[in-house]
């Protein structure tokens, strides 16, 4: 009683029957293209379409991602991560606080309640978190860094979802959100999550690259992607071939095409962005007044910074750049 019974490999609830519309994973559109990965899970009953964008993730998924977010814990721990789990329908009131109702535009699931209250399906939580900062007065300057963490489904209204879990709908995703006293503490946090994350991928094997890269809707001042190189990937990168610059090519002039640091010419690639990190400052401290006790007992703006890991996109995205095309390899801790 009380222990886990193991399961034969045959007892194993792995439908093997591809949709009847055609293409494997066409996701009801005959034609749409398909990638590597999503082929390879679908034939082998990793994962199940029930409409555009949404999956079920099936047992052995379900195991794979219990393995890999155990990674992610011990990294995030590592630096100080405390897990918790926020909700996924976020106040709309909030929202439009930070400005980001009106700027995330129709990718943002927007509802009403019966009460006529407005929420949206959190693609991230820097609303979220930060209001539940703000709300605990006395916060004092001893108490921070605060480096709080969670592992949830996300929401995105894609227009064209596609490539499996590559472009979903709905995806889990790993985002921690950090306080701290000053800006000068704030990148060292910065550069410390960094650090786990490039931790993170050279222990799951995985030939990644960090880029610079545009902060978009989230904002903030720095910004880096983690990117997988890969024919499939939607970003186009820039990367010395000495390893001493990389960016997305949207954070750069059309005319850049060497290095700043070497003047070796720069090549372009194609990645699968896996994870993104962003130096925030104050700008959602400052609206919901997130506020700590300084060391001359005089109320700061807490500096912050958030830092996404797509789990399942990693998952999707490890097939993509380790298997063949007719065998799945996963790396092997998960």
């Amino acid at each position: 009683p009380g222990r886990a019974r193991r399961l034969l490999l045959s007892q194993l609830f792995q439908p093997l029957a591809l949709p009847m519309d055609g293409q494997a994973g066409s996701e009801g559109r005959p034609g749409e293209p398909t990638c590597r990965s999503q082929r390879l899970m679908l034939q082998a009953g990793l994962i199940h379409p029930t409409s555009p964008g949404c999956y079920c993730y099936l047992p052995p998924t379900v195991r794979a991602m219990e393995k890999l977010v155990k990674v992610m814990d011990e990294e995030m721990q590592a630096v100080g991560g405390q897990k918790l789990n926020m909700p996924s329908l976020c106040s709309a009131e909030l929202w439009r606080a930070s400005g980001r109702w009106d700027q995330m535009g129709p990718e943002l699931f927007r509802l009403v309640d019966r009460h006529n209250h407005g929420y949206c399906l959190g693609p991230t939580h820097e609303e979220v978190v930060t209001a539940l900062v703000a709300s605990q007065t006395g916060l004092s300057y001893k108490q921070l860094p605060l480096r709080l963490y969670q592992v949830t489904r996300k929401f995105r209204d894609e227009p064209k979802p596609r490539f499996g879990l590559l472009r979903s709908r709905e995806f889990y995703m790993k985002d921690m959100y950090t306080f701290d006293t000053s800006e000068e503490a704030a990148r060292r946090t910065y550069e410390q999550v960094c650090n786990a994350y490039c931790s993170l991928f050279a222990r799951l094997g995985l030939p990644f690259v960090k880029v610079q890269a545009a902060t978009g809707s989230i904002g903030g001042t720095t910004s880096h992607e983690f990117q997988l190189p890969a024919d499939v990937g939607e970003d186009r990168l820039l990367l010395c071939p000495q390893g001493h610059f990389a960016a997305n090519v949207e954070t750069l002039n059309g005319e850049q095409t060497s290095c700043p640091t070497c003047g070796g010419e720069l090549t372009e690639t194609k990645g699968i962005e896996v994870g993104h990190t962003f130096y925030l400052g104050t700008k959602y401290s400052s609206v919901a007044n997130a506020v700590f006790s300084s060391s001359e007992n005089k109320p700061r703006l807490a500096e912050m910074g958030c830092y996404g890991l797509g789990v399942t996109r990693i998952l999707a995205a490890s097939i993509e750049v380790l298997s063949t095309e007719d065998s799945i390899r996963w790396p092997s801790l998960i």
